[in-house]
């Protein structure tokens, strides 16, 4: 899959999943732009991929930022060709132990930044009447719910259900629309959580072991190919056969 002559912007790009993507859209020859709110991580993922990939910091959910970043893409890339909404952020805890702050703050980074992100993006994609690849990245916690997670998968499924509308909207246009939804994931944000909650997520996971990055990015880069051209709309979850609803 080759992605030679593409640009590709990345949120979340600092560390885990969003950083393996970024190297995984790279090595495929792609011009990464990687956004975090993490400069430092955002800039030593750049620097490993090297070439013309940029670091850009960002915090999603600040419209006027994305705002901002548009512009900062622009001037250094040009439009993007490929889109991949990978930043995001969770607390693992009961429901009733929530607080309002952090509802506030998972809509506005995990739900309301994709949806703004995308939409700045496409108002001079569109103009221009060029097309674009937009991964999102979502969470099997969106399509089957997930104990202590409740309303960051309250986020996530509202993801899944943006990637569908969206496809459908932007299909006249030739822009594909797709998202990707982990499982378990041996990323940085895993191992905060507490050792019998890590053990316990493992044992369900009928490979009986966690996801590397390096395997959700294959998925997103398979989305951001010609390889999946005809392909729109659609839920894609690398979960080890954690779940398997249709």
């Amino acid at each position: 899959m080759n992605l030679e002559n593409k640009v590709a912007l990345v949120t979340g790009g600092a560390s885990g999943i969003g950083r393996a993507i970024a190297v995984c859209l790279a090595h495929a020859g792609a011009t990464v732009a990687v956004v975090d709110v993490n400069q430092q991580g955002a800039k030593e993922t750049a620097a490993g991929i090297g070439g013309r990939s940029t670091a850009h910091e960002a915090d999603l959910s600040d419209h006027a930022a994305i705002l901002a970043l548009r512009e900062e893409v622009m001037a250094a890339h040009g439009l993007p060709d490929v889109i991949v909404n990978a930043a995001g952020f969770d607390r693992v805890e009961p429901f009733m132990d929530n607080d309002d702050q952090l509802w506030t703050s998972l809509v506005a980074v995990n739900f309301l930044g994709p949806v703004r992100l995308t939409h700045a993006f496409l108002e001079p994609i569109l103009a221009e009447d060029r097309t674009v690849k937009i991964v999102n990245i979502a969470s099997d916690a969106g399509r089957v719910g997930s104990m202590g997670e409740t309303v960051y998968s309250g986020t996530k499924g509202g993801i899944i259900a943006f990637t569908k509308s969206l496809a459908r909207e932007m299909a006249r246009h030739r822009i594909n629309v797709n998202c990707v939804c982990p499982g378990p994931t041996d990323t940085p944000l895993f191992d905060t959580l507490p050792e019998r909650i890590r053990t316990g997520l493992v044992k369900t996971i009928p490979f009986r072991r966690l996801a590397a990055p390096e395997e959700i990015a294959d998925a997103v880069l398979f989305f951001a190919s010609d390889r999946a051209a005809f392909i729109t709309g659609q839920v894609l979850s690398v979960s080890g056969g954690l779940t398997m609803a249709g």
